[in-house]
């Protein structure tokens, strides 16, 4: 199974909680690396891990630097772990790149879920034969490849879209035009119920616009439905 060949590496400070952590994802299957600060997680990441679990609170480098800096240069799956109420925390950590996080203390078998979930978003299953697979997504200009979830824009350059945005977005162009609410976007993502309080959707849509809009201040393309959710505004063509 996937997540008997997955490598995660676990960068947090707190000796206790992070070979607990270890322990627990060993015992699931997974291959474990752990670090204590950003040094030590630069110097065992490598291609090999698949996920990093990431505190917000190093010494040194804070987790948002350190995400922010991995994002720059990997799609490795980034889970942020914050404090327990520390909405601004979690907002800024999906904002700098993470793709999910989860709040201190937690339950390792929610963990475990949100790990699996990830996982299989940054490992889909094989798609199907080319001639019963979707077809490329095109919307004013852009071109986004259900097969290798990737977007390409107008002048042919790839956008880089974290999985989250790239489910986001792969949601509101299928179809085109339609509203989908933030409760559908956040079940059909994470799996789990959705709160008028949570608010990853929308900075994930927010990371979007900067991607596809000239202004990401007035956008064009994805509209807010006042109390409902986003529709992409644009015809797609196959």
């Amino acid at each position: 199974m996937a997540q008997e060949k997955s490598r995660i590496l676990i960068v947090e400070d707190d000796k206790d909680l992070r070979e607990t952590v270890a322990f627990y994802l060993e015992e699931q299957g997974f291959d474990v690396i752990e670090a204590s600060d950003g040094s030590e997680m630069q110097a065992r990441l490598d291609e090999s891990v698949s996920l990093v679990l990431l505190d917000v609170n190093l010494p040194g480098e804070d987790g948002f630097t350190l995400a922010r800096e991995l994002r720059g240069r990997s799609s490795v799956g980034i889970i942020m772990i914050t404090g327990r109420s520390d909405l601004i925390d979690r907002v800024v950590g999906l904002e700098v790149g993470a793709d999910d996080y989860i709040a201190k203390p937690f339950p390792l078998r929610e963990l475990l879920a949100r790990i699996k979930a990830l996982l299989r978003r940054l490992h889909p299953a094989p798609v199907a034969p080319a001639s019963d697979a979707p077809a490329p997504v095109r919307f004013d200009g852009w071109v986004l490849n259900p097969q290798r979830q990737e977007l390409t824009a107008p002048d042919g350059a790839s956008v880089g879209l974290t999985t989250m945005e790239y489910a986001i977005l792969f949601r509101l162009a299928s179809p085109p035009g339609q509203t989908v609410s933030r409760q559908d976007l956040y079940e059909a993502l994470k799996g789990r119920d959705w709160s008028p309080l949570e608010r990853s959707i929308d900075v994930h849509v927010g990371n979007l616009r900067r991607k596809l809009e000239a202004d990401g201040l007035y956008p064009r393309l994805i509209k807010s439905v006042h109390g409902v959710g986003y529709r992409l505004a644009v015809g797609a063509a196959a």
